[in-house]
């Protein structure tokens, strides 16, 4: 970030680890957010949910709203299976947010306790030395929505950028019938790679959008903005990433699991 990219202008790395270590074995003081370690912004700072069982009792609740919502939409059902679960694999993380932000559902982060810089450093050094001599063993990385892990917990600044939409939302007061259209307009995207019926579900994203449209001139005509508004909404929503929603919100219930599988589990089930 710049902030970092300003600080080297004057400091070496080897000074940048030793006043880290420094701080880290001062004796405690008050905290001042995330900028009193690390990266002074604190964007970098790796956070996890204050209270997960709250937290992931509610997102697991507004998932299972949100798949209700597309298992009800008519036209959805009429597309094949293959481009049932294609559309809400691309999809379910920003319905998501959007169900979070219509049931105005709150949560709290807290930094995370990660390794300091100067142990990072010796134990990736002390790994390698140690796997040298020894014969390749089987790798036990996670990939794609694998296993958890501090590595894997998002960023202050990716969290921020959830919040900002949710705050985003909220002061627009959207309506019940907004937020259906406006899921509407994600959950048929006809851009996605591997699509077969591109140009019907182009058309039901087309509708979607022009429904939204009506609804806003004939309920908000003072405010002639506000169709722009909700359209800025949808470019928020690109933003939105769902690996850090699956870590945040999922990681901490389901595990391993992986997200694709359970999303094809509960599509097909009867909610």
């Amino acid at each position: 970030c710049r902030c970092c990219a300003n600080g080297r202008r004057h400091s070496s790395i080897l000074y940048s680890i030793l006043r880290s270590e420094e701080r880290t074995a001062s004796p405690p003081g008050p905290r001042r957010g995330l900028a009193s370690r690390g990266c002074p912004c604190g964007s970098r700072r790796r956070v996890a949910l204050r209270s997960p069982q709250v937290a992931c009792k509610a997102a697991s609740a507004v998932l299972v709203k949100t798949l209700r919502f597309v298992q009800n939409v008519p036209c959805f059902q009429e597309l094949p299976l293959e481009e049932q679960l294609l559309l809400v694999r691309s999809c379910w993380a920003p319905l998501l947010v959007l169900g979070l932000a219509q049931d105005r559902v709150h949560f709290e982060t807290v930094e995370s306790a990660e390794p300091s810089m100067l142990q990072r450093i010796l134990t990736t050094r002390r790994q390698g030395e140690q796997s040298q001599p020894r014969s390749p063993a089987p790798s036990r990385q996670h990939h794609g929505h694998g296993g958890g892990g501090g590595s894997h917990l998002p960023s202050a600044a990716e969290i921020q950028a959830i919040k900002g939409f949710l705050a985003k939302c909220w002061s627009l007061d959207i309506s019940t019938k907004e937020y259906a259209y406006l899921k509407g307009t994600v959950l048929f995207n006809p851009d996605l790679p591997g699509l077969q019926c591109t140009q019907y579900i182009e058309g039901l994203q087309k509708e979607a959008q022009q429904a939204l449209n009506e609804h806003v001139r004939l309920i908000h005509r003072d405010d002639e903005a506000r169709f722009a508004k909700l359209n800025v909404v949808l470019s928020l929503l690109r933003s939105i990433n769902a690996n850090v929603i699956a870590e945040l919100f999922f990681r901490p219930i389901i595990g391993s699991v992986n997200m694709d599988d359970m999303l094809l589990e509960m599509l097909c089930a009867k909610l």
